[in-house]
């Protein structure tokens, strides 16, 4: 059986979708200083390569699985957040880190790697819809109520790796552990050890999917808190009888995915196989096949048997990637309509090309930094979950 990729249909977003225009209310800014590229510069791949091999060991370049392919061509290491952020700190002797990815990961790169290493992000507008949904101020007033009911001493925080770094130090000020998709239950039964309640940060349906299907918590355990809304739009009777107080966050790609994507995609493709994102909703979750992270979704597709069919509930350019990777599958995309993540293709071949020529010029770009005190306190909350168990190796310390 041979498959071939059919891409899915247009819609009127699809400009924003790929990467052009922007929403100055949450992204960190889009102009480059200096002359960018044009994206149309017959050029570019050449000009990568070259600037990238005058630079040699002196740069280390990471991307993202999201990453549009023209970027991840260029990348001395893919994976997941964490993974990258990892194998930054794992290369001491890299003075740049260039990061293809979005700004959270490129700040918990920043605070694993030493100081003498610089992180670069190539484009600042490529941020996080996601992390940007839960603001620290927003995170402290809903800390000072669950205070003022009296419940924060029996509350652990827990942030999802998708969260800034202000977070994750607030996260590790106040004796929590930070997470990511394929260890979110070590996190929260360690939680649970050290207190009756969680309030999980930023996204709720890590949360909820984790707590519901994994832990055997139930659906009323949890509530969902909207910093919009005073009280989070919760009694303090609910606050105090809640297990799980996730924070009203999710992710613009796999929240977009519904439970009639699933039934559809059934009906299309007798015996297809529906694999999932633990960030999408817990309808979409619960109807699917299988649900992992990132990682897992690689792993499992690699390790299917010619002529399966599966319907990938995750970002689009990861999907079309393994889809062109194992012709001998049937691997489409859950939803009908394109789903980029719309911030990490701001990433793109011109603002790659623009970071490393500079660097070659001697000027760092973009550079990434995170405050002594919240990298500090990020890195207690990082530490915490490397010390999980189960976890894997820490990375190096970085000074």
């Amino acid at each position: 059986m041979t498959s071939t990729w059919v891409e899915p249909s247009n819609t009127a977003t699809a400009l924003l979708l790929l990467g052009r225009g922007s929403d100055p209310d949450t992204e960190r800014g889009v102009e480059c200083p200096g002359d960018l590229p044009a994206p149309s510069d017959p050029d570019l791949v050449a000009r990568a390569t070259a600037a990238k091999a005058k630079l040699g060991s002196k740069v280390f370049v990471l991307g993202h699985h999201y990453q549009r392919d023209e970027v991840i061509q260029f990348a001395d290491v893919t994976g997941d957040s964490f993974k990258l952020a990892r194998e930054a700190a794992a290369r001491p002797d890299a003075e740049y880190i260039l990061f293809c990815g979005v700004h959270f990961m490129a700040e918990s790169a920043d605070i694993l790697t030493t100081d003498a290493q610089r992180v670069i992000l190539p484009d600042l507008a490529a941020g996080c819809s996601m992390a940007d949904m839960a603001v620290l101020g927003q995170v402290e007033a809903a800390w000072d109520t669950l205070t003022e009911l009296g419940i924060a001493g029996e509350t652990v925080p827990v942030t999802y790796m998708n969260s800034s770094a202000d977070i994750k130090g607030f996260v590790g000020r106040n004796g929590g552990v930070v997470c990511t998709s394929s260890n979110a239950k070590r996190a929260l039964d360690w939680a649970f050890e050290q207190g009756s309640k969680v309030f999980f940060l930023p996204d709720q349906h890590l949360g909820r999917n984790t707590a519901v299907l994994e832990m055997g918590l139930s659906l009323d355990d949890c509530v969902l808190y909207d910093p919009h809304k005073p009280g989070g739009g919760l009694t303090p009777e609910q606050l105090r009888d809640a297990k799980m107080i996730l924070w009203r966050g999710h992710c613009s790609v796999h929240g977009r995915f519904t439970l009639e994507s699933v039934n559809d995609v059934r009906e299309r493709v007798p015996g297809v196989n529906v694999l999932v994102h633990p960030e999408c909703r817990h309808e979409v979750v619960t109807a699917s096949d299988h649900v992992g992270s990132t990682e897992y979704i690689i792993k499992t597709i690699e390790a299917a048997p010619a002529g399966s069919a599966w319907a990938l509930g995750t970002e689009l350019n990861l999907v079309r990637r393994l889809a062109l990777a194992h012709p001998d599958k049937q691997i489409m995309f859950l939803d009908k309509a394109v789903c980029y993540c719309s911030t990490m293709n701001r990433i793109d071949l011109p603002h790659l090309v623009w970071a490393l020529e500079e660097l070659v010029a001697g000027r760092v770009v973009n550079q990434i930094t995170v405050d002594p005190d919240t990298a500090h306190h990020a890195r207690v909350a990082l530490d915490q979950m490397l010390a999980l168990p189960g976890a894997d190796t820490p990375p190096p310390t970085a000074s």
